[in-house]
């Protein structure tokens, strides 16, 4: 799926309407799927990278709301965008819809114009937001190489650190995407918090993948920083888990990996040179027995007892 050639699937079972809609659509330079059953549009939206989906309500096995359903069930279409198409006018089915998380509504007859401009919408909205990962709204790639590749050019003592799970994916087998993400915003608070506990106003905290963070802060900050998520962490793996899985194996939990490095650790000519450094310094990993179990000092104007992770800090 090519940025200059956006693909969208529709899902109309009135052929003549479908076979107007993906002529229209592949000469506005789209690149067209159809389907005319919603089964057929599930299997599609599980197999092909999707810009947009168009979705008529009424159709001859299952309806619109249903499909919308199992999209938005599905991690791969969970935020792909979803416009209906329907012959209804009910602000009732409207409002279903809208709980469903569809982006638009048009009813028929419609504009074509119209509903070019909202397809096209829709996906530029799309857009905007890939650049925060959706579970943690933190940046991702693209933000996160602008970042460093400043750096590059900094003046200043800088460090890096990156945070590293390891086992997401076995959390995700036992107990679903939702218990994962949960996890996933779980560090993610306790990331932030450490930052705007021991860090500067202005650091940066993103994604290098899904599983793995970056912080961007200053060599006097970042040893606290790293032993405060250390020590979060550790207190907090085993409550993801049931009795069962914390008797079987504590080995099995997720594993926390951290690595440091500094603006002194080499002569950083672009983004890329950075993160192999930095991925190449992740320490072994942390496992809820060997932990560190120092507390790191309070930060100044702050007092001593340890702090709760409540809401996070911006970044």
């Amino acid at each position: 799926m090519s940025a200059e050639k956006p693909r969208i699937l529709i899902v109309e079972d009135d052929l003549d309407l479908s076979e107007m809609l993906d002529a229209y659509f592949r000469v506005q330079n789209y690149d067209v799927l159809t389907a005319a059953w919603g089964q057929d549009a599930l299997k599609i939206s599980a197999e092909e990278p999707l810009n947009l989906i168009v979705l008529d309500i009424r159709l001859p096995d299952i309806n619109g709301y249903e499909v919308c359903r199992q999209l938005r069930a599905q991690r791969r279409t969970a935020d792909t965008p979803i416009i209906f198409l329907t012959e209804k006018r009910d602000r009732v089915d409207k409002l279903q819809g809208l709980e469903l998380g569809v982006v638009d509504y048009i009813t028929k007859p419609f504009d074509i114009q119209e509903l070019r401009l909202r397809v096209r919408n829709a996906i530029n909205r799309a857009a905007q937001q890939v650049l925060l990962n959706p579970v943690t709204d933190l940046p991702e790639v693209q933000l996160v190489d602008e970042k460093l590749n400043h750096l590059v050019f900094a003046d200043h003592a800088w460090a890096l650190m990156v945070v590293s799970l390891d086992g997401l994916t076995t959390l995700r087998e036992l107990y679903g995407f939702v218990a994962a993400d949960e996890m996933l915003r779980a560090v993610t608070l306790m990331i932030r918090n450490a930052v705007r506990e021991y860090g500067n106003e202005d650091d940066f905290i993103g994604h290098l993948s899904t599983e793995d963070f970056i912080i961007i802060t200053t060599l006097d900050k970042v040893a606290n920083i790293r032993v405060r998520i250390e020590t979060r962490v550790k207190q907090s793996i085993e409550h993801f888990y049931r009795p069962r899985e914390r008797e079987a194996d504590s080995t099995s939990y997720l594993k926390l990996h951290t690595g440091v490095i500094d603006h002194t650790m080499g002569n950083f000519n672009t983004a890329d040179e950075i993160k192999d450094k930095l991925i190449a310094t992740v320490k072994p990993p942390i496992l809820p027995s060997d932990a560190a179990s120092t507390t790191p000092p309070a930060p100044a104007a702050t007092n001593s007892s340890a702090p709760t992770d409540t809401k996070p800090a911006s970044t």
